[in-house]
């Protein structure tokens, strides 16, 4: 909700397993809906969870798969009031390969879903194949480090995927911008804004939208006095 506040773009939000059974689905799928969000991610992982590009991850084993995760996504799509997207994602690729994952995906899509999320692709040929063999419109996470080769958004496009994530990228940045402007601060003693380490103080009010809130404090004010 906070999010939404400030900003007008789609908000997709990762909710994780879903919190809970389907019964807990429902209950988030509303809650973030009325909360602003404009799609709503569900994954096919045990908690607690992990990142999708590290190890020993475990997922609802295959003779579960229909009576968890697609009742999961059915009620996901069942609550739903507005035009929420819902996203499938499956960690299935480092647990049980790349034809399981495919297979899950494909079962999330006839459970309802709008969108899949194959995490964690290993291969370029990987890549290409699964918006080839997957009739929803498919989610790319690429994860800098990781496991899934980095590709340019043009061959994003030319492969078929319709949304392509990258996570962590704003994170990783502010904290090398962070440890940087420090570093500048122990090795030299001072801080300027004239550092090229630095955002200025200046932008600092803009994103912050100050002048904004200096013209209502104005405007409010003078409505008093009259």
């Amino acid at each position: 909700m906070a999010i939404r506040g400030v900003v007008d773009l789609p908000l997709v939000v990762d909710a994780d397993t879903g919190f809970g059974n389907a019964l807990n689905v429902s209950h988030t799928v509303r809650a973030l809906e009325r909360a602003g969000a404009s799609a709503v991610q569900l994954e096919d992982q045990r908690a607690p969870k992990r990142c999708g590009h590290f190890d020993g991850k475990e997922l609802i084993v295959a003779d579960e798969m229909v009576s968890e995760m697609v009742s999961k996504i059915k009620a996901a799509v069942d609550s739903r009031r507005e035009d929420v997207v819902v996203i499938a994602r499956t960690d299935a690729c480092a647990v049980e390969g790349f034809e399981a994952a495919i297979e899950r995906a494909g079962r999330y899509i006839d459970a309802g879903a709008d969108m899949t999320f194959v995490e964690a692709p290993n291969s370029l040929e990987e890549l290409k194949e699964i918006p080839k063999r997957l009739r929803a419109p498919q989610l790319l996470n690429i994860v800098l480090g990781g496991k899934t080769p980095i590709v340019d958004r043009k061959s994003c496009e030319d492969m078929g995927y319709s949304f392509v994530l990258y996570a962590n990228a704003a994170l990783q940045g502010m904290l090398l911008g962070m440890r940087t402007a420090l570093r500048t601060l122990r090795e030299k003693g001072v801080l300027d804004e004239r550092d090229s380490c630095i955002a200025s103080f200046a932008e600092r009010q803009r994103l912050v939208g100050k002048e904004k809130f200096d013209e209502m404090e104005r405007s409010y004010a003078h409505s008093s006095r009259t």
